[in-house]
């Protein structure tokens, strides 16, 4: 009789470079404290906590009725790919819009990230991303072989790009560079100085440009710059969007890149062999959350910032923490170096010992190290409870 081996021993060495994102791991711990009748107020999780309007929803429900529920093209039904090009369009002012072949679109952000960069990373190439940064990125490119390089976002610019550092770190391997403005964890936004600079290096340097806008609804500054608006860059720019942030619809799982139409064919080549193509009634909802009434979204932005400014003012006095203005998203990504140099730690402690659920800033790269990150979609009681709750615990807190 044979004794079989671990199990662990069948597996692929590449699924030992995959990262994970640590807010779905917390989300459960804190549902599980919940369980036991503790409060706990969520800031752990990247989604907002109002629900998808109700045109979107009727045109959802309506779409299945209609027996909208069959295949579809692996880029997704010509009507919302026509729909995603004209809205991008005019969202961005682009002079030459998008075309239908520009758009791919995708079962959430998160799949078109990879299918992307499995598209365009060979081994050995080079991928520049933010350091904080939403984890996919660097996960998707180990996993193919390819490099990651960090380049540091710096809190004394409010969380923009170190530009000398993005441009000593560029090499002929630099296949591409990834920015995120409104930026996941921070909230920093890049200024059109700052996507100038970049834009002049990826034309120098011959790279292409991601450009994650999925929080371009949630803006508090001025209004929302695009690098596709820069001269020669919307034929050298991959935008990745979705509908998640702006109109509440985490769990309809619908995103969409736009890219080069030989890109984006390869896109939907990978589509076709990993999830053959989004729900058909969903693609439906997502035509009338860009075309239908956009008060909601516009509410629902509003609201955030009222949040935003209650949590930073907040932070700011509690002893130890520090915490700068975020321009867009809807996250606080407070300093507290002061307290501690174990950030996963404090933000673990926090949860057990405070109901307070938030994750550590190192859970998105090493220059996060010494940040908690705090999502503020949470309504402002819940924000004034999980405020003193902080007051109260730190004070109590030894690393």
């Amino acid at each position: 009789m044979t004794t079989i081996a671990h199990h662990s021993d069948y597996l692929c060495a590449a699924a030992s470079r995959l990262g994970s994102e640590s807010a779905f791991e917390v989300l459960a711990r804190a549902k599980a404290i919940e369980a036991t009748g503790r409060r706990v107020v969520h800031m752990e999780i990247g989604e907002p906590d109002f629900d998808t309007p109700d045109h979107i929803k009727r045109a959802g429900i309506r779409a299945i009725e209609e027996n909208y529920s069959h295949y579809t093209p692996s880029a997704g039904i010509p009507e919302l790919r026509d729909t995603i090009a004209a809205y991008a369009s005019a969202f961005r002012g682009l002079a030459e819009p998008y075309t239908r072949d520009n758009v791919v679109v995708g079962a959430g952000a998160k799949p078109i990230i990879w299918n992307l960069l499995s598209a365009l990373l060979d081994p050995g190439d080079e991928l520049l991303y933010a350091d904080p940064a939403y984890p996919a990125y660097a996960s998707a490119a180990s996993y193919l072989e390819a490099k990651a390089i960090p380049v540091h976002l710096l809190e004394s610019r409010n969380w923009r790009l170190d530009l000398d550092e993005l441009a000593a770190k560029i090499t002929p391997k630099t296949k591409a560079v990834v920015i995120n403005s409104p930026h996941n964890p921070t909230g920093g936004v890049l200024t059109r100085d700052d996507l100038a600079t970049i834009a002049s290096l990826a034309q120098r340097h011959n790279f292409l440009v991601i450009a994650d806008e999925i929080y371009s609804r949630n803006i508090y500054g001025p209004a929302f710059e695009s690098i596709t608006r820069i001269d020669g860059m919307r034929e050298r720019t991959i935008v990745v969007d979705g509908f998640s942030k702006a109109y509440a619809m985490t769990g309809w799982r619908l995103g969409y890149c736009i890219a080069p139409d030989e890109i984006a064919k390869r896109v939907t080549l990978f589509n076709n062999n990993t999830f053959s193509c989004v729900a058909t009634f969903v693609q439906r909802a997502g035509i009338a959350a860009l075309t239908g009434d956009d008060a909601p979204v516009q509410t629902m932005n509003a609201t955030f910032r009222e949040r935003r400014d209650a949590i930073v003012s907040g932070l700011n006095t509690i002893p130890g923490v520090s915490c700068t203005i975020p321009e867009g998203a809807f996250y606080a990504f407070p300093n507290v170096s002061q307290l501690t140099s174990d950030d996963k730690h404090l933000a673990k402690w926090l949860l057990e010992n405070a109901g307070v659920a938030c994750l550590g800033g190192s859970s998105f790269g090493a220059a996060g190290k010494g940040y908690l990150r705090f999502s503020y979609a949470a309504s402002l009681d819940d924000i004034g409870w999980a405020l003193d709750q902080l007051r109260e615990a730190l004070p109590r807190y030894t690393a």
